[in-house]
């Protein structure tokens, strides 16, 4: 077994529509809770493309980033099952776009529009405290420029030679 630590990688859409917030509800190994759209970065993909994927998989909406919120990183230990995993969350905030007539990924019970108050009061069925942190720094108006962030084309390009 390597000893060499690698956090997970995850991105989020921090969607925000007339004052509510487009989350999902999902199945976990710690039970249902509610999530934005999220999920693991694929091989082959910048981080961006990873952002607009994840929320169309987990909502059916299209979803374009237009800025880095944040980066975040927590540790989670499943009550369950005890597993210990630290993650690199990065957050994007953007634009939302049309909804699209599909199946939503395994777990996903549903997408629903919750308000600042609505996800204030399920806090304890957060899938993790980075839920309430982004969307703090989002209404707190904290913006990167995507420009901030490079993908190598040795990522993306199956034909890179470098």
């Amino acid at each position: 077994m390597s000893d060499i630590w690698k956090p997970s990688v995850t991105v989020a859409a921090i969607i925000e529509r007339q004052g509510k917030f487009l989350l999902v509800e999902e199945e976990t190994s710690d039970g249902v809770r509610f999530n934005q759209p999220a999920g693991h970065l694929d091989p082959g993909e910048s981080l961006i493309a990873a952002a607009s994927r994840e929320a169309l998989e987990e909502t059916a909406h299209e979803f374009t980033p237009d800025a880095l919120i944040g980066v975040y990183m927590s540790r989670y230990i499943s009550s369950r099952t005890k597993e210990n995993v630290t993650y690199l969350r990065f957050a994007f905030s953007g634009q939302v776009g049309a909804v699209h007539d599909q199946a939503l990924d395994e777990g996903i019970i549903r997408a629903l529009w919750m308000s600042y108050e609505e996800l204030r009061a399920c806090e304890d069925k957060h899938r993790s405290p980075l839920v309430m942190q982004c969307v703090h720094d989002y209404l707190a108006g904290k913006r990167s420029p995507l420009s901030v962030l490079y993908t190598h084309p040795s990522v993306t390009d199956t034909d890179y030679v470098g």
